[in-house]
């Protein structure tokens, strides 16, 4: 179930229209926050009931064109520097880590083909990820665990987070290249033929196990 699911219908009535200083209230919360925030997580903060999504959409509106504009990245929302001003603000600061080749191309292959296990991502690749690499991902709040494969072994699969949408100024995985367009370009070939490989070995070692229960 989604976050909205939990949020009251306005169009039933069967809420408050929130406070007239509730856009106030709204700005100051997400001013003053340090991290992005879901709407249940603004109304909370702002000690509103009502739905806040009008005040949302009214702040938008107003810094539209802005120096400062508020945004929504993965459901959450913060304020950030007008995309055509960065290059303007953008100041020299030493990063504590930059990430490797193995690290850029286990994100992405994390971000096209989620959940996916540490042995899907060696398949895709064709060499074996560090562990370190994953950790390196997760502890930039990019990457984290989502469940695990119910296949022999039972390995973990991963996934990407809210952060990595807002790190990359993506609103959800659909705003990612499209699949289409790089397989027409001849740079999925390699994938397709892995995961196709991947899901074969999985469907043998079923079969293999089943012929062992029946024996």
């Amino acid at each position: 179930m989604s976050e909205s699911d939990h949020l009251p219908d306005r169009a039933a009535g069967t809420i408050a229209d929130p406070p007239a200083d509730a856009e106030r209230l709204v700005e100051a919360v997400l001013f003053a926050a340090e991290a992005p925030l879901s709407v249940l997580e603004i109304a909370r903060h702002a000690g509103l009931d009502g739905d806040v999504r009008p005040c949302l959409a009214a702040l938008a509106a107003r810094y539209a064109g802005r120096g400062i504009e508020l945004v929504e990245r993965g459901g959450r929302w913060h304020f950030q520097t007008a995309a055509d001003l960065s290059h303007i603000l953008r100041r020299e600061r030493e990063e504590p880590r930059k990430l490797s080749r193995a690290a850029v191309e286990t994100l992405a292959i994390i971000a096209y083909h989620e959940p996916v296990s540490r042995a899907e991502i060696e398949a895709i690749r064709g060499v074996q990820v560090a562990k370190g690499t994953l950790d390196v991902l997760m502890e930039a709040g990019w990457i984290r665990p989502a469940g695990r494969r119910e296949v022999p072994g039972r390995p973990l699969t991963y996934a990407t987070t809210p952060d990595f949408l807002s790190h990359f100024g993506l609103s959800s995985r659909r705003d990612l290249p499209g699949i289409e367009d790089l397989r027409a370009a001849g740079l999925l070939d390699p994938v397709d033929l892995a995961m196709e490989s991947l899901e074969s070995q999985s469907l043998l070692e079923k079969d293999e196990e089943d012929e062992g229960d029946e024996s």
